[in-house]
Parts: C-alpha cells; sequence; structure tokens
C-alpha cells in the first residue's frame, strides 16, 4: 500500500510546539523511497500553535478519552491537528422564524374574518383607552322589549346591590294592570365584560325555566332600553330572611328553624331537579311575601351574585352552644348537610325526609339522584349487582323511608313493578318545559334497558342505593357486616384478581391492592374487599383501564 505520511499544517514559528509524527508502513515487505524532504527514519518535525486551540475551544468534543495522548492506530502517534472540528463564525446570525403569519391568522379566524385587525399602538393595562375599546367591542344588545315606560311606572327604590338596583312599580296596562311589582335595574355601564353580560342573560333566561314554584320569586317579563336593562318580577314585601334572623337576635326554636328549612330545601329541590345550581343560597338571597310570621319565603338572584369559597379546612364544633342542648336529630342533620364530600352528602330531597323534618303530609319532589344511580345500577355487572342487592338487604328504617317515597312517586303498576314509562312520567310531571325539551331525553335514553323489564321494590332499593352517603352514617360498619352476611349466602363466589379489576374497571397496577381483598382460604371477598368493592378504587398510577 506505501507509506502514510504526515502532514505539516503551517503555523507561527514564534510560538510553536514541535508534535513528532511517525510515518508507519502498512506493508513491511514493500517500501517506496520517502520524500527527500522527509527524514529517513520516517520522522519529522512540525510546529503548530499550542495556544490557539485553547483560545477557542470547539464546540464539538473530540471521540477519544480526555487525557489520552497516544493515537489509537498502534505505531502512530497523535495529529498534529486540532483535537475536534474548529468551531465555524457565521457572517450573520440565523433568525428565528416569524410567528407574524400564525399570529394573523389566528386573529382573522377569532374574528371572523372580518379583514386584518386594526393596526396602532396597544393600550396599556387598565388605560381609559383600553377601557373604551373594550366596551366599544361588547355586545350589549339582548333582544328584549324595549317599550318598559309604556307599560310599568316606576315607584321608590326599595334596595341596591353591587350590580343594579331594586325599584317598585305600577303596572299600567295589561293582566296584571295597578298591582305592584319589583323591578330590577341593571345598568349597562357596569356590565365591562363578556363575562357579565352573560350573568344577565342567564338570569333572565333561568327565571322564565323556574317561574312557578311556590318559593321561587314569579318573573313577569324583561325589558331593556341604550342604558339599563329591566327584570319585572313579583315584589316581596315581608323583607329579607336575614332581617328576621337579626330581629330575633339569631335565636330560633326548633320547630321555627323547621319551617325555615323546609322552605329552603323544597326550593332547592326543585332547582336541581330542573338541573339548576343557585350557587348562593344566603339569607339576603329570601325574601317573604308579607309581613306576617308564617308568610312564604321567595329565592331570588339567580345568575348575578358574589360567589363566596365553601369552608374546605375546618369541621363543625357541636361542643359549643348551642349545640349541647339541641336534639340528636337535629345534628345529625347539621352534620349530613356539612359532609366536604358531595357524594356522601344529603341531597335537597333526602334532608326532607330525614328524620327531623320527616311529615307524611307534606309532598316532595322526585330525586334526580334516583334517576343517576338506577343508571348506573342498569349498566352494573351481575356480580355488582348481586353486592347491591345484599346491601339493600342491611338497610335501616330511615334509609327505607326514602327509598319508598321515591318509588311512590314512581307510580307503580298494579303487580307492584314499575318500569321505563313510570320513570318518564313521574319526571315529565316534575320537569319544566325547558328541561322537558333539553335533560329528559338524555337522562331516559340511559335507562333504555328498563324498556324491556320490570323492577320491584326490592331491586329498587338495590338501584337507587348510594354506597358513599350510607359510609358517612354512624353505623356504616354494623350496615356492611349485615350485609356482607346476605353477600356470603346469595352472591358471593370465587372471583380472580384479574377479574375483579375487570370489575372495578382499572388496570394491572391495582392488583397489588385488590389481591388483598380476596381471601386466600376460598378465593372470594373477604369483608373487607366486599366494602372497598363497593366503594370502587381510584388509582392515579393506573393507566391502563378496561372498557
Amino acid at each position: 500500500m506505501g507509506q502514510c505520511y504526515g502532514k505539516t499544517n503551517s503555523t507561527n514559528i514564534n510560538d510553536a510546539t514541535t508534535v513528532t509524527i511517525v510515518a508507519s508502513s502498512t506493508d513491511h515487505n514493500q517500501q517506496t523511497p520517502l520524500p527527500s524532504s522527509t527524514p529517513r527514519n520516517g520522522v519529522r518535525s512540525l510546529k503548530y500553535s499550542a495556544s490557539s486551540s485553547s483560545t477557542h475551544p470547539s464546540p464539538w468534543p473530540s471521540p477519544y478519552p480526555q487525557g489520552v495522548a497516544a493515537s489509537p492506530l498502534q505505531g502512530v502517534s497523535p495529529s498534529p491537528a486540532r483535537s475536534s472540528t474548529p468551531r465555524r463564525f457565521f457572517k450573520r446570525p440565523f433568525p428565528p422564524p416569524s410567528p407574524a403569519r400564525h399570529i394573523a391568522a389566528s386573529l382573522v379566524k377569532r374574528l371572523g374574518g372580518r379583514g386584518k385587525p386594526k393596526e396602532g399602538p396597544i393600550p396599556e393595562h387598565g388605560s381609559v383607552e383600553a377601557e373604551q375599546q373594550q366596551e366599544q367591542s361588547l355586545d350589549k344588545s339582548f333582544g328584549y322589549s324595549k317599550n318598559f315606560g309604556a307599560k310599568y311606572e316606576l315607584g321608590k327604590e326599595i334596595g341596591r346591590g353591587h350590580f343594579g338596583h331594586t325599584c317598585s312599580a305600577r303596572v299600567k296596562k295589561g293582566e296584571l294592570k295597578d298591582e305592584a311589582v319589583a323591578v330590577k335595574i341593571i345598568s349597562k355601564a357596569k356590565m365591562t365584560s363578556t363575562i357579565s353580560i352573560e350573568d344577565v342573560r342567564r338570569e333572565v333566561k333561568i327565571l322564565k325555566a323556574l317561574s312557578g314554584h311556590r318559593h321561587l320569586v314569579k318573573f313577569y317579563d324583561a325589558f331593556e332600553d341604550a342604558n339599563n336593562v329591566y327584570i319585572v318580577m313579583e315584589l316581596c314585601e315581608g323583607g329579607e330572611l336575614l332581617d328576621r334572623i337579626l330581629a330575633r337576635g339569631g335565636r330560633y326554636t326548633e320547630e321555627d328553624a323547621k319551617a325555615i328549612i323546609v322552605q329552603i330545601l323544597c326550593v332547592v329541590a326543585f332547582c336541581h331537579l330542573q338541573g339548576v345550581v343557585h350557587r348562593d343560597l344566603k339569607p339576603e338571597n329570601f325574601l317573604f311575601t308579607s309581613g306576617s310570621e308564617d308568610a312564604d319565603m321567595k329565592l331570588i338572584d339567580f345568575g348575578l351574585s358574589d360567589f363566596f369559597r365553601p369552608v374546605l379546612r375546618s369541621d363543625p364544633n357541636f361542643e359549643d352552644l348551642p349545640w349541647p342542648s339541641v336534639t340528636p336529630e337535629a345534628k345529625d342533620f347539621v352534620k349530613r348537610l356539612l359532609n366536604k364530600d358531595y357524594r356522601k352528602r344529603m341531597t335537597a330531597v333526602q334532608a326532607l325526609t330525614h328524620p327531623w323534618l320527616r311529615d307524611d303530609s307534606r309532598p316532595i319532589h322526585v330525586d334526580i339522584l334516583i334517576y343517576k344511580l338506577v343508571k348506573v345500577y342498569l349498566h352494573a355487572t351481575p356480580f355488582k349487582r348481586a353486592a347491591l342487592k345484599a346491601l339493600s338487604k342491611a338497610l335501616t328504617e330511615d334509609e327505607l323511608f326514602y327509598l319508598r317515597a321515591q318509588f311512590n312517586l314512581l307510580g307503580p303498576n298494579g303487580d307492584g313493578s314499575v318500569s321505563l314509562d313510570n320513570f318518564r312520567m313521574a319526571l315529565v310531571h316534575n320537569a319544566t318545559d325547558a328541561m322537558r325539551e333539553s335533560r329528559v331525553p338524555e337522562i331516559l335514553n340511559a335507562m333504555e334497558s328498563l324498556s324491556y323489564r320490570k323492577m320491584y321494590f326490592e331491586e329498587f332499593c338495590a338501584a337507587a342505593i348510594s354506597t358513599y352517603q350510607l359510609e358517612a352514617l354512624e353505623g356504616w360498619e354494623q350496615i356492611a357486616s349485615t350485609a356482607f352476611e346476605h353477600f356470603e349466602q346469595e352472591g358471593n363466589r370465587v372471583i380472580s384478581v384479574e377479574e375483579l379489576a375487570r370489575e372495578l374497571n382499572v388496570g394491572p397496577s391495582a392488583y397489588t391492592i385488590i389481591k388483598d381483598w380476596i381471601r386466600s382460604s376460598d378465593g372470594k371477598l373477604s369483608v373487607l374487599g366486599y366494602a372497598k368493592f363497593l366503594h370502587g378504587v381510584t388509582l392515579r398510577s393506573t393507566n391502563t383501564r378496561h372498557r
């Protein structure tokens, strides 16, 4: 092959280091004469600048280990070249790609293709110019009637809030001629964001949908002009609930408190059935129709109230006054309403059937929770249904009272059974027109399997059980123990860890937890496993879920 010669790099003679390169032959038998400039021993001197390498270190590290002077090739000394490729210096930097085109495209899409955005300096946050531009872009037209002055004559102011004020008014013409009404006046100047505009729109929509309940303020009409929105409602002249509480010094007997609580729960249960959550229940938002002690209360103010953060870090103290003198039923009522876990907290309908408020002569609404629980039961596995049926046989009479009342509201057939038609009629009977159009079909479609079968009271109890609410009871351990005895006789069977995971809809990462729920002696659920199975398991580490 011939000789491999080292190449001389031209460097600064004044600042140089001599490096020796040994030229090695690839074929010792065949040699060619060396150039005249190369010594006979195959070694030559080479000078290069050592300082240049240290002054400009290369960004590409050498593939050879640091500190190794010898070449990995046998008989070859280190190369006089730098340990790596020298760094390149570009004449001009590479600018990043401009996002202007993407921003312009997103603005066009956001503006609905209304051309390019207006050019000009961006106003500073909080400046008058910024607020004016924002208000000009807001659509404050609600589509309400504009002839408020022709129908109503405003009177004196009777209340004022953050978003507006309320005045009494007299009806000039129509069915309510000469009657007194309340008019809530909301200034459009205070609608400084799309959220505040939507709050007004939502309040009117909810009042229209819910109006008609005994404990909801009646809604008559909504108007607007260039400056204000006018919401015409029933006039409640009895004052706020807060005023009566303060007049009593905050002291109510249990019987007087029951009368107030029942009215509150009735209207809340009705709202929840329609899919509406008030979110600002407080004494200021309940008005009395008149000044008499037995006057009806009306719930007001949907959509415009300030929201308060719930108490999440403290438990109620029932040792301080006035709780020692309060009956155990009243304490239990308050405890079950103040549970932080919404799944364990009583619904408004359940609160009306609580022993402290129970009254067989008082009508109650269908609880929307029943529909949700029955839907889950219908889609459950046979093993889960057997576990729930065993649990239903351990219920106390207080729990059965609520379930029996709900079952009777479904209007059982002559043989004591209910089907999908019973659930449909009960829901339609208690629903508003808005709910009949929007939510009723969706709820009933999820219970379609009831079209082909019947459900008797015993199975209804199993289907309408809320395990979470039972866990909140003080006697839950006794209930679970009794239920497990029924489960051992009727539903418990050998089950593997994999099958139990599928029942719980969890992946293999849960195996280490749920394997302790199965008895090693016979492969069936233990009493602990039964209680855990009813509750279910949620693992953040579970990524794979069985569908």
